[in-house]
């Protein structure tokens, strides 16, 4: 399969959501860019990894550039949904963030992961260049779609299943 490169530059909306019950949901990254969207699976870890990177990454802007007026975190909880399609181009790999002055637009790496039968150079990769806000935004979003999940176990501190929570703390005992 030949390498895919998509820019989205800029972003119109750009989003992360996640789709079924808690203990079975499955993540999604999405964009768009006037009508042509793009849809990327990506894992819960991701989603919270990404979340604490933006914010140290602007917190990081705000230091090296502190001219710049702040990102706003603001969102409408509507916008911020999966739209249809909801058909993933790849599995997202790793991620990684830019930052471009001149613009002031920050730049979202999405990378494929990989198959031991595929090397890196054929793996896909997307750019999302969106405003430091839409950014913002995106990571505030991602925390609560990530903590709309499972309750976390206050003795292990692992996800508790609706059905009980096999506890190692606890010796084994369902609570």
């Amino acid at each position: 399969m030949p390498r895919t490169e998509i820019d989205l530059d800029p972003v119109t909306h750009i989003t992360a959501d996640a789709i079924g019950k808690p203990g079975q949901r499955v993540f999604y990254l999405q964009a768009w860019q006037g009508a042509q969207s793009v849809t990327l699976l990506i894992e819960k870890i991701q989603l919270q990894t990404l979340a604490l990177g933006v914010t140290q990454f602007l917190e990081e802007l705000s230091r090296r550039y502190p001219d710049l007026p702040p990102a706003s975190p603001l969102y409408q909880e509507a916008a911020m949904h999966i739209q249809p399609p909801v058909d993933p181009l790849f599995r997202v790999g790793e991620m990684g963030l830019a930052y471009d002055p001149e613009r002031d637009l920050a730049c979202l790496v999405a990378y494929e992961l990989v198959t031991d039968e595929r090397s890196e150079e054929e793996g896909s990769v997307v750019r999302f260049w969106c405003t430091r806000s839409q950014l913002l935004a995106l990571s505030a979003w991602g925390l609560e779609v990530v903590n709309r999940g499972r309750p976390i176990c206050p003795q292990c501190g692992e996800p508790m299943d609706p059905e009980g929570h096999f506890c190692p703390r606890r010796n084994g005992h369902k609570h």
